[in-house]
């Protein structure tokens, strides 16, 4: 470890004065990580109590015995008191998944709070989303759908899914969910609106929602009434008025409030739509703009500084036709004129062609190196789009690498991987969230067929250490 910065130091000093309890507990070494409600710590367990009770949450490694570090979330005074109990009651919740970082300890001195949690050795997103093949993709994608499918399988919507909050390690191929603090609980409550004369009072209603929610979607349309919109279902609520061209002049509804918390570039369409009903989808859109990272090898992917372009950055690729279908399924209307480089039908070929775009550009510019394996993906996509055969040509190679025949099956191998990862990346990035697919659903698809079995083996190795409590 190299020498820690003066000011860190000073930093760590503070916060072992401020809660008396850490010094006999944790020896404090770096700070690792700063975000808008809190600082992360490096730290030894002094007592092992840790290390012992949650040895399974701790990542093993072949090549040496790794001295088992926590990492000291220390969560700042200006977070509200219950932000701070929800976080900490969500991650005691989430303490059976070795996916998903767990709550090991919690101190409290006053009014500060430090959450400790085990440390994981990881790479930064930023240094490794350029350089991993189609396999590694997978792998990290695997690990991510996990987490996500045990989280949202105890009603628990994350809210702030992306690279930084996935700590994954690429060489041992395992990787760890961490900070819920934006996190909550999916609310399932069905509301009964029969005896509702007027709707648009409620203050957390959307029509994406209303009625036949479920036909309504498969037409991807709202629940509009009957006859006064064509393809509206015939048993939507007759209250609901057309706002698509604006609103009443003397309006009396009350504003249309919806949790928007997020990381920019990674929220859902109906978070930027500002819809009430959100649910664990919106995790599952930001495990799409992920993806798009990894094949198009651009982060961040999207650089809007608000809502506005957020959905301008959307239109580009989906264009205004599939926008205005989406904003018509939460009741708004959707509408531009006048913009360069946004079209009626967005991108022809989808989601493929706009990675296609986005790696021409840079095969183009000379940007990839030779051995990249971005050109993998952009040989498929070429030959996906020029409408010729998918299965690859074979070029000259080294004698001493691999023989024709292997060589064959190889890219067969990498052509069928990015078949069947395009296919997850449409069902991530699906704008109606009726019809996008769950984390349990995406890990059903053929792209993960091959890791079905390591995973059960990598679980069941992780069980057979005993969780041990002491008090």
């Amino acid at each position: 470890m190299g020498e820690v910065p003066p000011d860190v130091v000073e930093e760590m000093q503070e916060l072992s004065q401020t809660v008396p309890s850490l010094k006999a507990r944790y020896k404090l070494l770096d700070k690792i990580g700063e975000g808008t409600f809190s600082s992360v710590f490096k730290a030894e367990d002094l007592t092992g109590t840790v290390a012992k009770s949650f040895s399974r949450h701790f990542w093993k490694y072949s090549s040496r015995q790794e001295k088992r570090y926590v990492a000291l979330k220390w969560i700042y005074v200006t977070s509200s008191p219950t932000r701070i109990y929800n976080e900490l009651n969500l991650l005691y919740m989430l303490c059976g998944s070795t996916r998903v970082a767990p709550l090991c300890d919690a101190l409290r001195h006053q009014d500060q709070v430090v959450a400790v949690l085990p440390w994981y050795r990881h790479e930064e997103f930023r240094n490794f989303y350029r350089d991993l093949p189609i396999k590694g993709i997978k792998k990290y994608m695997s690990e991510l759908l996990q987490a996500l499918s045990f989280v949202h399988s105890k009603g628990i919507i994350h809210r702030d899914i992306k690279p930084t909050n996935f700590l994954y390690n690429p060489q041992i191929g395992r990787g760890v969910l961490v900070d819920f603090g934006l996190a909550e609980m999916e609310n399932n409550a069905v509301r009964d609106t029969r005896n509702t004369k007027d709707l648009r009072s409620l203050e957390h209603y959307c029509p994406c929602n209303a009625g036949d929610s479920n036909q309504a979607s498969t037409q991807g349309q709202p629940a509009f009434p009957k006859n006064k919109y064509p393809g509206a279902t015939p048993n939507a609520t007759p209250s609901l008025v057309d706002l698509t061209k604006g609103y009443p002049k003397y309006e009396t509804r009350r504003n249309k409030r919806a949790n928007r918390a997020g990381t920019r570039g990674f929220r859902a369409p109906e978070v930027l739509m500002k819809c009430p009903n959100q649910t664990t989808k919106i995790d599952i859109w930001s495990v799409g703009v992920i993806l798009l990272s990894f094949l198009g090898r651009r982060f961040p992917m999207f650089q809007s500084l608000d809502d506005t372009d957020s959905l301008l950055e959307l239109c580009c690729i989906f264009g205004i036709s599939k926008m205005r279908k989406c904003a018509l399924l939460h009741g708004l209307g959707f509408n531009i004129k006048g913009l360069d480089g946004i079209s009626e039908e967005g991108y022809k070929g989808g989601l493929a062609d706009f990675i296609q775009e986005l790696l021409h550009a840079e095969v183009e510019a000379g940007t990839f190196p030779s051995y990249s394996v971005a050109f993998e993906t952009y040989e498929y996509l070429v030959n996906k789009s020029s409408g010729g055969s998918i299965a690859p040509s074979l070029r000259r190679h080294d004698p001493d690498f691999m023989a024709d025949h292997e060589l064959k099956k190889y890219h067969d191998e990498v052509w069928s991987d990015h078949y069947w990862c395009l296919e997850v990346l449409d069902q991530c990035l699906t704008l109606d969230p009726h019809k996008r697919s769950t984390a349990d659903e995406l890990l059903s698809s053929t792209f993960f067929n091959e890791l079905v079995d390591s995973d059960v083996t990598e679980e069941n190795d992780d069980e057979d250490d005993v969780l041990i409590i002491e008090n």
